[in-house]
């Protein structure tokens, strides 16, 4: 493939259609005018569109990162041409209603067409990606007015979104933020405070930007459950719905990051000058209740964009190693025998096979996450639906945690395996990493991904979402015939005996009040669970790709043929993963089982 190749020509129909069949959602009413082709359709549009107008000017953003002379915030004119036809191809749209000007699309053929967007250019990218996480937000718990007034400039891109969590003293304990809103007597609120690592905060792309604010209202209750959640617009809205006078929103600076460069990353001050209106989403003090329906969508996509923008390194290196000659290879091993190919040698191999393994499996988990959300929103058997609510919530922290931890280690063997110009500026894979860095932090640290998998959500209602995980995870197991999917199952089956015995300790450990040592380990548990649920990922690819195989038959599958080295390539990548990583987890089990307390015990004056 190309060195400025995006996603394999048969990846995304592979993870679509042979794996999830998402065509299967145009059964339901709601996806009924729409088939593979109008799914294909568009995605060819975000193709097209990703590689000419989003990858081209990705690396020279990353150079030339936005500025603010005082006034406005000025960049390069490539990201508002980018931003504009993204937003003319009504993609910002594309997963709303018809009469709502959407294209009324499945959460996972739109997850599928950001895949690309993702890896051309994740910085200008954020932009119509965050303001479709916050017209999410609208949609649900705003009033009639509220949305008449924000949603459909939003879902066009004449006004963009944020979401402003972040205080600069409390960082991710927001129970501890002190930005105020106090009520007037026309119903809006004056809102007070700082905000920090705002994500297109400032810009000059739309007319407004709409932020979805979190503050507490003088006298409700103390922590989290005094928080509430305002829009906040840079600019107040006249009496037919135009941006008109400036709210009291001011651009205290732009903050320099390792990468990500093209998104403002912004300190936001609010009412400086006492004057900063803001207007109540749903009721007061449910506002993190409403911001966490925004976080998760948006933790479903930083998993994704980890996984994309490794994926983009992954193919950028193995380029490199298909080209770049250097020693020789057995039998060739003479002086005057050519140099062969690095892809050759056996330690290249192994780290292109650990970059595809978590690349493709960070794809392939997010999709199913996506998918999840499109069975969900048509279940009609309201108890089926509760049990698949409930897996995806207990999915999530894995969906954002694992592929932005190895989405970055991707990119770290990427430029190893470029060796030396892989250090360099002059080659792509440094800014891939940097890019990349961010996903572990934000969205909720995967720490705090951790904890909330090890406190809450695998116990959760009875822990009724492992329940049906587990039930998902034994069909698909079950239902397999090819022989080398049916011993990767085999492998699998015995770490699911090893998971259950620890969920039994894990969950008396926290009923006797263990919890010192499981806040410690917490990673330990993100460690072996999620490792286990991306081992199901990859054999659930196998068993398709090898069936694949087998469809096609031995006259008709050479070496030579494309898709018959493509599912060989699962089949692989499925075989690395279980051989080479989840055994690793045999650490993270043995500590849990142990109650180990190192890090518990370890005194801060002892480092």
């Amino acid at each position: 493939m190309a060195a400025d190749t995006l996603i394999h020509d048969m990846e995304l129909p592979f993870q679509l259609y042979d794996v999830l069949n998402t065509e299967a959602l145009c059964e339901h009413e709601r996806f009924a005018d729409h088939n593979r082709d109008t799914f294909d359709a568009v995605l060819d549009t975000a193709h097209k569109m990703s590689a000419k107008l989003f990858l081209p000017h990705n690396h020279i953003a990353d150079q030339k990162e936005p500025q603010f002379d005082g006034k406005t915030v000025s960049m390069i004119p490539d990201v508002k041409t980018a931003f504009d036809a993204f937003r003319e191809a009504g993609f910002i749209a594309g997963r709303y209603a018809f009469e709502d000007g959407g294209m009324q699309l499945p959460e996972t053929v739109m997850t599928a067409v950001s895949g690309y967007f993702m890896a051309a250019n994740p910085s200008t990218t954020a932009y119509p990606f965050l303001t479709a996480a916050a017209i999410n937000v609208i949609s649900h718990f705003a009033s009639t007015d509220l949305k008449a007034q924000f949603m459909p400039k939003m879902l066009t891109g004449d006004f963009t979104g944020t979401m402003a969590l972040t205080e600069p003293h409390a960082g991710s304990s927001l129970a501890d933020i002190t930005t105020t809103a106090v009520k007037q007597n026309d119903g809006s609120y004056r809102v007070k405070g700082s905000k920090i690592y705002i994500s297109g905060g400032e810009h000059e792309l739309s007319d407004n930007i709409v932020h979805l604010v979190l503050a507490k209202i003088p006298g409700g209750p103390a922590g989290v459950k005094g928080i509430s959640l305002f829009i906040v617009p840079k600019f107040r809205l006249d009496e037919n719905g135009e941006p008109s006078e400036r709210n009291d929103v001011q651009l205290a600076g732009l903050l320099h990051k390792l990468g990500y460069r093209g998104t403002t990353s912004t300190a936001l001050s609010f009412g400086e000058n006492d004057d900063c209106h803001g207007y109540l989403v749903g009721e007061e003090h449910f506002g993190l209740r409403y911001m966490f329906m925004m976080m998760n969508e948006a933790r479903i996509g930083v998993g994704f964009g980890a996984a994309m923008i490794g994926y983009r390194g992954f193919q950028y290196s193995l380029d490199f190693a298909k080209d770049r000659t250097q020693g020789r290879v057995a039998p060739h091993t003479k002086p005057d025998d050519p140099a062969a190919p690095i892809i050759l040698h056996g330690d290249v191999k192994r780290m292109l096979l650990a970059q595809k393994a978590y690349t493709e499996g960070g794809m392939s988990l997010c999709l199913f996450g996506s998918n999840l959300i499109d069975r969900i929103n048509t279940c009609e058997d309201e108890q089926e639906k509760e049990g698949l609510q409930e897996m995806l919530d207990l999915l999530t922290p894995v969906l954002k945690a694992w592929p932005s931890e190895y989405g970055p280690k991707a990119n770290d063997l990427g430029i190893q395996v470029l060796g030396g110009s892989g250090y360099t500026r002059e080659y792509l894979s440094e800014q891939f990493w940097r890019d990349n860095r961010l996903n572990p932090i934000h969205e909720g640290t995967n720490g705090i991904q951790a904890l909330d998998l090890t406190f809450r959500k695998l116990w959760q209602k009875n822990g009724l979402g492992l329940k049906i995980l587990q039930q998902e995870i034994e069909r698909d197991l079950q239902n397999i015939k090819t022989p080398q999917s049916a011993k990767l199952a085999q492998k699998l089956g015995q770490y699911l005996g090893k998971l259950h015995k620890l969920l039994q300790h894990v969950g008396a450990a926290l009923q006797s009040g263990e919890h010192a040592s499981l806040s410690a380990n917490a990673q330990a548990m993100m460690n072996a669970f999620a490792s286990i649920v991306v081992s199901w990922i990859w054999v659930r690819q196998a068993a398709v790709a090898e069936q694949k195989l087998v469809s096609m038959g031995v006259n008709n599958a050479t070496e030579g043929d494309s898709a018959h080295a493509f599912y060989k390539g699962k089949i692989a990548a499925a075989q690395y993963f279980l051989d080479w990583e989840l055994p690793t987890i045999k650490r993270d089990l043995e500590l849990l089982h142990n109650n180990n307390d190192v890090c518990a015990n370890m005194h801060p004056d002892w480092f």
